[in-house]
């Protein structure tokens, strides 16, 4: 979240930001509680300080007349400061919820706009491939290739859960061994992370645990949800700590599964393995001083470049606009990888990268003693490596061949032990 201080002070700037984002919050709330807990917990501190000087009072000779009205007396203030800090609590509860609706500031040369179409292509890799036959969407060839089974995955779990057979289960290990060793060569400390988190944990980060708007599964009477991504379970590893400045950046990443309940997600550009509950994913996450996450935000965004690179599949990369920005994103990149299927052939997002500066970290309380003995908040960052479903569907459809087949990229070879998938029908 974003220092009261910081949005009272510069308030017109913040109600700007809210705007460009198309996103509701109330600013003017905030700073209006932010001013009422300002007073009532001035008005607290006068009221401990004469309890206190009656305390002192009473340690002294007193006549039995004196001693009993300063009794009375630091009753009377013990009963107002019991009141006074309910009080306090009730409207920083108040002024907590309404500060987290209030969304990161935004980069200033972020593009400002409400739709994905409104972001800035900065970079183009590859050359869409031209197709001498009739090519196939990634639905048909795994149906084809007998390796994905949508059918089933609806009648066994329901809509968007699907099963993976026969090559697709090493072609999905041999993506997350390849995301893997990738993130190893770069010195990252990986970790297999649980697939449940505490609600407050998912609400640092900036999801939404609770309401109809909710992208994340509640399990229900235990205070906690399946994770959405390991950015929830890597971001919260750190929670209430205060990390050595030496240590920083630490780079982290993370496979687990992910469960999304994409609601009101549906139509074209959602189907097959696009848009599903349940998907497999490589995360990137690290953790830095804020003079660090300009650069750290660019090294991210080259590894997924690299990775992407070395698939063989053409992408292009956006700085996405205002409006395509998660609230605690300072400034988002998305990977876009060309899929043939994709309504005749278009960009669809494979990863993203955000620099989320201490948006997170104020939620989560993580900080670092800088050189000057004071505790700062860290900047959180946090990238795709590779979600799985994304890009299986993309080499799939950009990898098939005239009979019905689909080769394998050179890179994954060695993990999945075959060169190519024939098909079965």
């Amino acid at each position: 979240m974003l220092d009261y201080r910081f949005i009272k002070d510069n308030l017109e700037a913040v109600k700007a930001n809210i705007a460009a984002r198309n996103m509701k919050a109330d600013a003017d709330l905030v700073v209006k509680l932010f001013d009422k807990r300002t007073a009532m917990v001035t008005a607290l501190q006068s009221l401990q300080a004469k309890r206190n000087e009656i305390a002192a009072k009473m340690k002294g000779k007193l006549d039995p007349e004196t001693r009993n009205k300063l009794i009375e007396e630091g009753k009377s203030i013990k009963a107002e400061i019991a009141d006074k800090e309910t009080q306090v609590s009730e409207v920083e509860q108040s002024l907590d919820e309404a500060g987290r609706q209030i969304p990161n500031m935004l980069h200033p040369d972020a593009p400002i706009g409400k739709l994905d179409t409104e972001n800035l292509e900065v970079k183009k890799v590859g050359t869409p491939r031209k197709f001498d036959f009739e090519p196939k969407d990634h639905v048909q060839l795994g149906e084809s290739l007998d390796i994905i089974d949508f059918d089933r995955g609806t009648k066994v779990s329901g809509p968007k859960f699907y099963y993976l057979k026969n090559e697709a289960v090493f072609l999905e290990q041999a993506l997350i061994m390849y995301a893997l060793n990738t993130l190893r060569k770069h010195n990252f400390q990986l970790f297999i992370t649980p697939d449940v988190a505490k609600e407050e944990v998912l609400k640092g980060i900036g999801f939404n645990p609770r309401g109809n708007e909710s992208n994340v599964y509640s399990i229900e009477d235990e205070g906690t949800c399946l994770v959405a991504t390991a950015e929830i379970t890597l971001g919260g590893y750190h929670q209430d700590e205060i990390l050595d400045k030496a240590s920083l950046p630490r780079f982290y990443g993370g496979l687990s599964h992910c469960f999304r309940r994409e609601a009101g997600a549906a139509g074209q550009f959602s189907k097959g393995l696009y848009r599903v509950h349940q998907f497999d994913k490589v995360e990137m996450f690290a953790y830095s001083t804020p003079e660090q996450s300009d650069e750290i935000h660019e090294k991210l965004r080259l590894i997924e470049e690299e990775i992407f690179t070395g698939l063989g599949l053409p992408f292009h990369v956006v700085d996405t606009c205002s409006g395509d920005h998660g609230a605690p994103a300072y400034r988002k990149w998305d990977l876009e990888a060309w899929m043939p299927g994709r309504n005749g052939g278009e960009y669809g997002e494979v990863t993203s990268t955000s620099n989320c500066t201490d948006y997170q970290a104020r939620r989560l309380n993580i900080k670092y003693k800088d050189d000057d003995g004071k505790n700062k908040y860290v900047h959180t960052l946090n990238g795709t490596a590779i979600a799985v479903g994304r890009a299986m569907l993309a080499i799939l459809e950009n990898y098939q061949n005239a009979d019905g087949s689909v080769t394998i990229p050179e890179v994954l070879v060695p993990y999945c032990g075959f060169d190519k998938i024939l098909p079965k029908k």
